[in-house]
């Protein structure tokens, strides 16, 4: 058994605590709330069948995620209030080996961060780690929609999928910064689910997990690259 929540004290022992980091938020029409959720979560998973030693925390279901406020459903804690659960939730996990944030959602990375950069200043052994995109294709398109076909595909309703706005997110990030998702998206989704397959949601998983599997091995070895914040995306 790998997850946490499913064990005694007794029972934990000098593992690695792997804690998937989600939102609850709007994945236009087609995508359910949790979906950045369930792929943290699924990323985990995978990870512990890989790491010996590692176990799976409960996840963490809401983020920074005031961009999408716009959209019925979605609900936030903010940056300031994320970081500050990360850096305790961090601080209260010494008994563990070390701490590895898998993060499912791009409107977390800063407070995860900063987070990371703190618990680190404070000689914690901690890694943040999020998934690799595209960036005409950063909410709700091809990738999310494929991943969810896979995992939960009853879960997915293809016959209201249909594109958004399909500008690089560098094009975008001003006015989405300032007026939310809702601004530059009518129907919330940046990207074109459009092709989506649970063959292809698997082809990521794999990557994304080869990916997450390698960087906690380097980060295990004291690989002195990871010693920023974030990395994945």
């Amino acid at each position: 058994m790998t997850a946490l929540g499913g064990r005694r004290w007794p029972e934990v022992g000098a593992a690695v605590l792997a804690v998937p980091i989600g939102a609850t938020e709007q994945h236009g029409p087609h995508l359910p709330l949790d979906t950045d959720t369930t792929i943290a979560a699924e990323l985990c998973r995978r990870l512990a069948a890989r790491v010996p030693d590692l176990l799976v925390a409960p996840a963490l279901p809401y983020g920074s995620s005031g961009e999408h406020a716009g959209f019925p459903g979605t609900l936030s804690i903010g940056r300031r209030a994320l970081e500050l659960v990360l850096v305790e939730l961090a601080r209260s996990a010494d008994h563990f080996r070390g701490v590895v944030f898998v993060n499912g959602h791009g409107g977390n990375l800063v407070p995860l961060r900063d987070a990371v950069r703190l618990l680190r200043s404070e000689g914690r052994r901690v890694l943040a780690w999020s998934p690799s995109g595209s960036p005409d294709d950063t909410h709700a398109g091809r990738r999310e929609t494929s991943v969810l076909l896979r995992l939960r595909p009853a879960d997915v309703r293809s016959d209201v999928a249909e594109p958004g706005n399909t500008a690089p997110l560098s094009e975008l990030m001003e006015r989405l910064a300032r007026d939310g998702v809702r601004a530059v998206s009518a129907n919330g989704v940046l990207g074109d689910p459009a092709g989506a397959s649970a063959a292809e949601g698997e082809r990521l998983l794999t990557s994304w997990t080869e990916s997450l599997v390698s960087a906690v091995h380097r980060w295990q070895a004291g690989d002195v690259t990871l010693a920023g914040g974030t990395h994945g995306q």
